[in-house]
């Protein structure tokens, strides 16, 4: 079944677009809710920021010692959510999760700045440290440790790969009758259905 009035036939051409428009008049384009689950169902969420729209995924990166990186080793399966406040469109993706290769998490490792290379090496993220100074000094360990030279990615940090197979797309309307267009990727493609707001 497809709908004929959905903003497009494939919702991730539809979010790359959205994510464009959004530059520049939303505060923060790329922030995206991800919400993980351990495998008995206890689920969490928090901002992570996108780092790429693909025909078939979204990217983001972190520690995969975090709390999402130990949940999605043990249950690889994801929904993300992003909001354009400015044009009032909302975005939900679901999905299995998978890590980058080494080359794609090493290429947008060097992108970064350096700052934020040098406190992906110093943070253990999500463990419980016992003061902030503990994590001041870790970083100024790590500055010294590269100092004149290029921070290398450590290898407890990298890229994840949402494989989208739902999507569902919202646009806001008057009187809260607001457009949502539910996607779901089969054998023969992107089949989508409106849903009643």
């Amino acid at each position: 079944m497809s709908t004929s009035d959905a903003p497009g036939a494939d919702p991730l051409e539809v979010f790359a677009r959205w994510r464009g428009e959004a530059a520049g008049v939303v505060a923060d384009p790329d922030a995206l809710a991800l919400a993980t689950a351990t495998p008995d169902g206890r689920p969490s969420v928090r901002l992570v920021l996108l780092r790429g729209i693909t025909p078939t995924a979204i990217r983001f990166f972190t520690n995969y010692r975090s709390r999402k990186g130990a949940e999605l080793a043990a249950n690889p399966r994801a929904a993300a959510v992003w909001f354009d406040e400015v044009h009032r469109r909302q975005v939900r993706l679901e999905g299995s999760v998978a890590e980058l290769d080494a080359e794609a998490s090493d290429a947008y490792f060097a992108s970064r700045d350096r700052g934020h290379q040098l406190g992906a090496v110093a943070s253990p993220q999500s463990a419980v440290i016992e003061s902030r100074d503990v994590l001041d000094r870790a970083y100024a360990e790590a500055a010294a440790r590269y100092a004149g030279r290029d921070v290398e990615r450590p290898a407890h940090w990298g890229g994840y790969e949402l494989v989208v197979t739902d999507v569902e797309l919202w646009l806001q309307r008057d009187d809260r009758l607001h457009d949502r267009f539910a996607y779901r990727l089969g054998d023969d493609g992107w089949r989508v259905e409106r849903l009643a707001p």
